[in-house]
């Protein structure tokens, strides 16, 4: 029998406390103008050029909702370059860059993230 489940991922939620300023964090990390509509009064889409949507959610935030470990990846071609630009923004970093491919990172709301570099 074939699945009915399609062998792919439109959005990946991230619990937020505040939607506006997660939006802003998340599209200045991203190099992306905050512009993409917050719906509901606590979601925002940000579309990946993957074809991935990044949910931002405040209403399922809570502290213990937040990621431990992290759920997903984002990508750079140069992992130098990256962890560079993450430690000028301030932003906590958790590890250094690990094995020549990643190294991780936290959002201001304590979700435990990743960059990797993709070959």
């Amino acid at each position: 029998m074939q699945s009915p489940i399609l062998n792919r991922i439109s959005g990946i939620f991230v619990p937020v406390s505040d939607i506006e300023a997660g939006r802003a964090w998340y599209c200045e990390l991203l190099g992306m103008e905050p512009s993409m509509d917050i719906i509901s009064g606590h979601l925002c889409c940000i579309s990946m050029q993957s074809g991935q949507n990044i949910v931002l959610d405040s209403k399922v935030y809570t502290p213990e909702n937040v990621f431990k470990t992290p759920m997903f990846h984002f990508d750079t071609d140069d992992i130098d370059e990256a962890f560079s630009y993450m430690k000028e923004k301030g932003v906590t970093l958790t590890t250094g860059i690990e094995n020549g491919h990643w190294f991780g990172f936290q959002d201001p709301d304590g979700n435990h993230l990743m960059i990797c570099k993709i070959d």
